[in-house]
């Protein structure tokens, strides 16, 4: 259970947390001990030997501590696989976990069958057995579940978390050996043991890195591109905050939301960014709405404090920054916004939760009338399905939704409580501060309807997962990517 957490924080910055890498890493845990019971049985009725068992659970315990020195370097080649071979997180998530965890599980399979059959003495006593050994079984289970989730991965990470289990399952082999075998497995356990002063494993250090960190929630960079600062998490390829010292506008998919106040008709009081980061909407609404209060939520506090330190998250004073998650927090509050930013997805997936018609509607109910919600949804060239189901469960909830493929990679989808005709679209949005205009411009001339999906998402039934795999596979298949920007990056 130990390893079956760790293998979910290693791979969750490559193929996510959804429920598809959740199944497959619960599936192949599965499959593997269903396997090791298998083989366990029939080897510990050919030969129920104690060296033998004890030679199993060291070699299970060598390759759980091999398992993080090898997982970063792998991993990054399953990725690069699945560019090439066009998968999504099913085929990438699956390969990853069966390479790298299924052996091991395999042979901590095989202990429980060897283990009745080697403290079994006869029929009549077999059931009493049995029953001990699953019990202690299950106890070890739970303690596996719980103490590097609530304990040893935020205290010491994940490499140090699996080191331990390994030294655990080593120790345990100690008792039936003897002799020789078992200075062989003390020298085992203390090769175990040097591995635990080994610096745990980061992401390539990129060039101009300035700062990384491991939070609870994922693998954090501070990276200096020429004058503009990036932040990287988990696996290094999105982009989720940039700063530059001179300059709030960034040309890219933050620059979206500075088109949402002017749709108002009033200026923009108080407003929610889901997903605040390191505060880069946060800090150009500063400067072209510094009239807004903004409540930043933002789900992990070391981001947070990057923020702080090396984007300007503290350059609009009217930011208060919380530390939850999105739709617990818009549960809780009281307040009510004029404006609600989400901005909350964890690439490549949009978070359920934060795609069906309950949170939408939560979403209204949290917004002062006339008020309206905005969205960055991902979508890739000629495939919007992932914005256009999002857009149509949003509209089953609010009167008028539009959406603008404002990037490549980027469509900004807004709700409104309070309906536009395409001239007052026009004209609120010429209102748009001076430099904005030609941001404000292309959205009013591309905006676009949209209309009630035929079967909205619900927290019931929200297949993210699904469509935004089939999504980046007929992507890879087209072939390369492109790149654009909103905005130039200074104003003229």
């Amino acid at each position: 259970m130990a390893t079956e957490m760790c293998a979910s924080r290693l791979l969750a910055p490559y193929y996510g947390s959804s429920t598809v890498v959740w199944a497959n890493i619960i599936g192949l845990i599965l499959a593997s001990l269903a396997l090791g019971y298998w083989l366990g049985g029939r080897l510990a009725d050919r030969r129920p030997s104690p060296t033998l068992l004890a030679t199993i659970v060291l070699a299970a315990a060598a390759w759980v501590a091999v398992i993080p020195f090898v997982a970063k370097p792998f991993l990054d080649l399953s990725i690069k696989g699945i560019d090439t071979l066009s998968t999504g997180a099913v085929v990438g998530s699956f390969a990853a976990s069966l390479a790298l965890f299924s052996p091991p599980v395999v042979l901590l399979g095989m202990v429980t069958p060897f283990a009745i059959r080697l403290a079994s003495t006869g029929v009549e006593d077999a059931g009493r057995v049995a029953g001990r050994v699953f019990a202690l079984s299950t106890a070890g289970s739970l303690i596996g579940t719980f103490m590097p989730a609530i304990v040893t991965i935020p205290l010491i990470g994940t490499q140090r978390t699996l080191i331990g289990a390994a030294l655990i399952i080593a120790a345990s082999a100690l008792p039936l050996l003897a002799g020789r075998r078992l200075t062989a497995g003390l020298v085992v356990i203390a090769v175990l043991a040097g591995l635990l002063a080994v610096p745990p494993g980061v992401v390539k250090a990129q060039e101009g890195l300035l700062h990384e960190e491991e939070s609870a929630y994922q693998f954090i960079q501070v990276v200096q591109r020429g004058d503009e600062r990036r932040l990287y998490l988990n696996e290094g390829y999105a982009i989720h905050s940039v700063w530059r010292a001179d300059e709030v506008l960034t040309g890219g998919e933050w620059d979206m939301f500075l088109a949402a106040p002017p749709l108002l008709d009033r200026p923009a009081a108080r407003a929610a960014t889901l997903g605040n980061a390191a505060g880069t909407t946060a800090r150009s609404f500063g400067v072209y709405y510094p009239e807004t209060s903004i409540d930043g939520v933002e789900l992990d506090p070391a981001v947070t404090e990057v923020g702080r330190r090396w984007f300007g998250l503290d350059d609009n004073p009217r930011l208060t920054v919380h530390t939850a998650d999105a739709r617990p927090y818009l549960a809780a509050t009281r307040a009510r916004y004029d404006l609600i930013m989400i901005d909350a997805y964890r690439q490549p997936y949009v978070p359920f939760y934060l795609a069906t018609r309950e949170f939408f509607r939560l979403c209204r109910q949290r917004l002062a009338p006339g008020g309206i919600v905005a969205l960055n949804v991902s979508t890739v060239p000629g495939d919007d399905r992932l914005a256009e189901s999002i857009a149509g469960t949003l509209r089953a909830e609010f009167p008028q939704v539009v959406t603008w493929q404002a990037l490549t990679f980027n469509q900004f989808v807004v709700g409104l409580t309070a309906p536009l005709s395409q001239a007052e679209f026009s004209a609120r949005l010429a209102s748009a501060p001076r430099d904005l205009m030609p941001l404000t411009q292309l959205f009013a001339r591309d905006l676009r309807e949209a209309s009630v999906a035929k079967r909205p998402w619900t927290d019931d039934r929200a297949p993210v997962e699904w469509i935004t795999d089939r999504m980046i596979a007929s992507y890879a298949i087209q072939g390369a990517a492109t790149s654009e920007h909103l905005l130039p990056t200074a104003p003229d």
